[in-house]
């Protein structure tokens, strides 16, 4: 009468490692007992890494593990959870899995980073009414610079001068390099046209 096709369904979970090897359970298993073998790692759906990237939720322990699926394997850092708004991405969107992959645990590793870490202390300034009717001033500047330029004066106010100049150079914008011109001549894109045009 006619052909026809027919594929067999796959009976198998596929689970893959961050460095590309991968291995297949037979159903029925659960998130749960894949996590008893591998301690401190998480199990991700494919799935839901290609939706929702970075953002893709770890299986719960009683999630079960459905044939034909792949499911990534990894250690994810543990992240405070945080209400920053969300950064879109449109890249290249036909990766490989194991690109997938690298590229999810590497943007939760440099989100728990940046966490973890502060950067240098700035220079903040707030400024108070005083009882006594003047302005007082309160600067935050780096322990290190305040001890050297201390060290480095003579008296007590060539110390503050020093550092009231530190706390204006860290304060304030950059000056520019070129000097700014006074004003810029609008150019017309076209020409324009005589009110005759003579042939």
């Amino acid at each position: 009468m006619g052909n026809s096709l027919g594929g067999r369904k796959k009976k198998t979970a596929k689970i893959m490692n961050l460095d590309g090897t991968a291995f297949r359970l037979k159903p029925p298993v659960s998130a749960g007992e894949l996590l008893l073998k591998h301690p401190g790692q998480s199990v991700l759906d494919a799935a839901e890494v290609k939706t929702y990237g970075v953002r893709a939720r770890p299986l719960a322990a009683g999630d079960p593990l459905l044939p034909g699926r792949l499911y990534f394997l990894v250690h994810l850092p543990r992240v405070p959870v945080e209400n920053n708004p969300r950064r879109a991405f449109s890249g290249n969107l036909r990766v490989s899995a194991k690109d997938r992959l690298e590229s999810l645990v590497l943007s939760r590793r440099a989100v728990s980073d940046l966490a973890l870490h502060h950067g240098p202390a700035a220079a903040a300034a707030v400024a108070e009414a005083s009882p006594t009717g003047g302005m007082r001033l309160r600067v935050r500047l780096p322990k290190a610079d305040v001890a050297r330029l201390v060290e480095e004066s003579r008296d007590s106010g060539e110390a503050a001068r020093k550092i009231m100049e530190l706390a204006a150079s860290i304060g304030s914008p950059p000056a520019p390099s070129t000097p700014v011109s006074a004003r810029m001549e609008k150019r017309t894109r076209f020409m324009q046209m005589p009110a005759e045009i003579i042939a």
